[in-house]
């Protein structure tokens, strides 16, 4: 049992350490999408800035936090679940992109399942 429960967390430290890393490149190549889409007119009529330079802000906290889930697990696993959450509540208030939405909340789900995992002791 106690070999799965490694299994289980090492696949989802990978994802959660991987997957913001290149979402947070992407934030700078528009690759994978243009990122800009999913901010609401609203948040875009209030920037300072373009919308691209705050998707770029945006890529950096994507980039540490998954940065952090390789360095420092629960902490970066539960900081990468209260971050899709956020990205969750911000679709589903502008009521738009809201298939991202619910993806994400069950990505933030299985993020705080790391964590909750990262508490784990192993049995010495």
């Amino acid at each position: 049992m106690e070999s799965n429960v490694q299994l289980v967390k090492t696949i989802l430290k990978y994802t959660f350490g991987l997957v913001p890393v290149v979402a947070g490149l992407d934030k700078f190549t528009n690759i994978l999408t243009d990122w800009t889409q999913y901010l609401s007119s609203g948040l875009v009529d209030m920037l300072p800035f373009e919308p691209s330079v705050f998707m770029m802000i945006v890529g950096v906290v994507e980039i540490i936090a998954g940065i952090l889930v390789f360095a420092k697990t629960r902490f970066g696993a539960y900081l990468v679940s209260i971050w899709l959450l956020l990205i969750a509540l911000t679709l589903i208030v502008s009521a738009s992109y809201l298939d991202v939405a619910v993806r994400d909340i069950v990505m933030a789900i299985a993020a705080y399942s790391l964590a909750k995992l990262s508490e784990i002791k192993p049995k010495v």
